[in-house]
């Protein structure tokens, strides 16, 4: 039997009387469904907190309903951030995001034809948030320019810096096997070197900052013994390998 998961994040008044249309829903469909709450406090970055607090509380392997048009939203949000070939990937298709092929036209025709009523959450057209600027100014400002839909362009990039990334995955493992030997990184092509010190860097699947590889870059070739990376680590070379220290490591 197929479970609906819903979440509340308790970011609006009304997202209760939500959670209850989302479980009607279920139970129209002839789903079980799952109530979730969480709580997500005011501050910056409000979309990748909220998101955060969702994994925590979905089941591994839990399908998402992203579409094309997410799909499409993310790679510029990401450009925007400066990111490689592993974030301009963005959501990889497979069973976590069965309708990312869909347009989200085509996902509001189908609830139509079968009689579902979604629900349109306010939040999504609030300008301050920049998913919302570039959905609704951005992406059809670039459909103007360029006289012709960028959803299905942007995601055929996506879809190129996937295997991209792929590839340069398997020239990692060739030249650094060992993310810490800084002889391999040294005389690795930068760029595979870089890769690999961001696999190893990364935290919950988010590497750090360009600034903080180069800082290491720094350590690789003993131009400075340590340096600090964001989240209050430090990098530092001892016996020809790169270890991390831990605020918790200097508390000791």
């Amino acid at each position: 039997m197929v479970t609906a998961h819903h979440v509340d994040h308790g970011l609006r008044p009304e997202s209760a009387d939500d959670a209850c249309r989302a479980a009607d829903i279920a139970h129209q469909c002839g789903a079980a469904v799952v109530m979730h709450r969480v709580q997500v406090g005011p501050g910056p970055n409000m979309e990748a907190r909220a998101r955060a607090a969702r994994r925590a509380v979905l089941p591994p392997g839990a399908m998402t309903g992203h579409t094309a048009d997410d799909q499409a939203e993310t790679v510029l949000l990401r450009l925007l951030r400066g990111a490689g070939t592993d974030g301009i990937g963005s959501m990889r298709p497979g069973p976590i995001h069965p309708i990312l092929d869909l347009r989200r036209h085509e996902t509001e025709q189908i609830c139509t034809d079968a009689g579902v009523a979604w629900v349109d959450d306010p939040s999504n057209t609030d300008p301050t948030i920049t998913r919302n600027a570039v959905r609704h100014q951005v992406l059809p400002l670039l459909a103007d320019i360029a006289g012709r839909d960028p959803v299905p362009l942007l995601t055929r990039t996506a879809a190129i810096a996937r295997d991209d990334a792929a590839l340069l995955d398997d020239l990692v493992a060739q030249h650094v096997p060992d993310p810490t030997d800084t002889r391999a990184l040294a005389t690795a092509p930068p760029a595979i070197a870089a890769r690999a010190l961001r696999r190893w860097l990364s935290v919950d699947g988010y590497p750090p900052d360009a600034a903080a590889i180069d800082r290491v870059f720094e350590v690789v070739h003993h131009r400075v013994t340590a340096c600090e990376i964001p989240g209050g680590r430090r990098v530092a070379r001892r016996g020809g390998f790169l270890h991390i220290i831990t605020p918790d490591d200097r508390a000791n």
